[in-house]
């Protein structure tokens, strides 16, 4: 149990390779995923990494064992996973450890229909279920073994997300997409070879889940520095940069300049709120001000919600939201199952560009009249008595509690969350201009380290 509580987390499973996480845990958590589901069968993909083959079979043999027919769709990003239990509404499990270093390997799971399956939604019960299992217990074998046969989705997945824009009025686009050695190196040109309209150029697009060229990760400024470049010496329109499973892209303007995912939330509820006048759009709780508002501007019901996946999915369902989005690159689509698809995105937004005929650095301007200070990440020892003194300090402001700490100060805010897997507090605040950001910046980090 102390192994797996190191590698459970809040949304997946996640740990480094032998030692944390080896195919004998892949297979209890197999069993565990049978027992938890109760289902008949269960779609199994992998992101590139070089021990995903391995962790899958080991994966579908604790499925079978318990007599579940098993769907293996091979390699593929979250989304299309993601589609693949929405389309076939069934559960479904990717093995993917996302952004994170090469000797990281993992799993994220869903229930049918792609409904979010986190800690506080069936997580827990898993977990426990596969300790029990490597502890030598949990269920017995089923009386008939589960069969397991492969299927290709990549066309109908492809399919899928061309149904979210009109193609036709796509403008001639160049377009250049760093997938990082990632998973979007399959996705992205098997959509943008398909647009005929599009010029694609793909930086790193083989899949090598050794990363050899930089980390997965574009929510760091460093691992879009190639694309930026690239895209001024190329002349291209638009820069997209995905993670390594590929479910979030970032941005880049044609002059190299990175678009936040704030601003990209916004824009796309622009289009989506043309698409369905008067809708609710979801926006994570460190999001800018400039969204809610930009979302109200345009005739929709923003709604506030706290950081997550499971969360926002969940949210989306209770009140019917047509789009979400989450200022760490997430964006989610009522019509893609509730799920988050980085795919989508990107198109939606060349949509949305040939739409306006504007350029991207034009067209994001208006979606921008604030300073943001980036998240800024404290290590702490006690993080619980951190964020007491700083409410302390601004008791006398307007504060809320729905995820971590958000403080209002009429024309600045804050938010101060403790991270879910390390002693670390999260601050992302936002004034109304640079200097007014530096200083209040400075000023609640001397309140948190002091």
């Amino acid at each position: 149990m102390a192994a797996l509580d190191q590698i459970v987390k809040a949304y997946d499973v996640r740990g480094t390779v032998p030692d944390q996480f080896d195919a004998a845990t892949a297979r209890a958590l197999g069993i565990a995923f049978a027992e938890f589901t109760g289902a008949d069968t269960v779609v199994v993909g992998r992101d590139m990494r070089p021990s995903g083959p391995e962790f899958v079979d080991a994966f579908a043999d604790g499925l079978q064992g318990q007599g579940v027919d098993v769907i293996d769709i091979g390699l593929v990003s979250t989304d299309m996973l993601y589609f693949a239990s929405g389309r076939l509404d069934v559960p479904a499990a990717v093995f993917t450890a996302s952004h994170n270093p090469a000797q990281y390997n993992g799993v994220k799971f869903c229930g049918a229909g792609a409904r979010p399956i986190g800690i506080e939604s069936g997580l827990d019960r898993v977990r426990d279920v596969a300790a029990d299992v490597l502890d030598g217990g949990g269920p017995k074998p089923a009386a008939r073994a589960g069969t397991r046969r492969e299927r290709d989705m990549l066309d109908d997945f492809v399919n899928h997300v061309m149904g979210f824009v009109d193609v036709s009025s796509i403008r001639p686009m160049r377009v250049v997409a760093d997938t990082a050695n990632g998973m979007g190196g399959l996705v992205v040109p098997a959509l943008y070879d398909r647009l005929e309209m599009i010029e694609l150029e793909v930086m790193y697009g083989e899949l090598d889940g050794t990363f050899p060229n930089h980390p997965a990760d574009p929510l760091q400024p460093a691992n879009q520095r190639d694309l930026r470049a690239r895209v001024v010496a190329g002349g291209f329109d638009i820069g997209l940069a995905f993670d390594g499973d590929a479910d979030r892209v970032f941005m880049v303007d044609e002059n190299g300049e990175g678009l936040s995912g704030s601003t990209t939330t916004a824009i796309l509820a622009v289009s989506m709120l043309r698409a369905n006048p008067g809708s609710t759009i979801l926006h994570n709780l460190i999001c800018s001000r400039a969204v809610p508002e930009t979302i109200r501007a345009h005739g929709g019901v923003p709604i506030r919600t706290r950081v997550g996946h499971s969360f926002i999915k969940s949210v989306m369902a209770e009140t019917g939201a047509v789009f979400g989005g989450e200022h760490s690159a997430h964006y989610y689509f009522a019509d893609n199952f509730r799920a988050d698809s980085g795919l989508i995105a990107s198109l939606v937004m060349i949509a949305e560009m040939s739409q306006t005929g504007s350029t991207l650095a034009e067209l994001r301007v208006p979606f921008e009249p604030y300073a943001a200070s980036g998240e800024i990440n404290t290590q702490v020892d006690d993080t619980a008595a951190v964020i007491e003194r700083v409410r302390s300090t601004y008791s006398g402001e307007s504060l809320d509690d729905l995820d971590g700490l958000t403080v209002d100060a009429g024309d600045w805010w804050f938010n101060l969350r403790p991270s879910n897997t390390e002693p670390l507090l999260r601050l992302n605040l936002e004034a109304p201009d640079r200097d007014a950001c530096d200083r209040h910046v400075a000023e609640v980090l001397a309140v948190v380290t002091s």
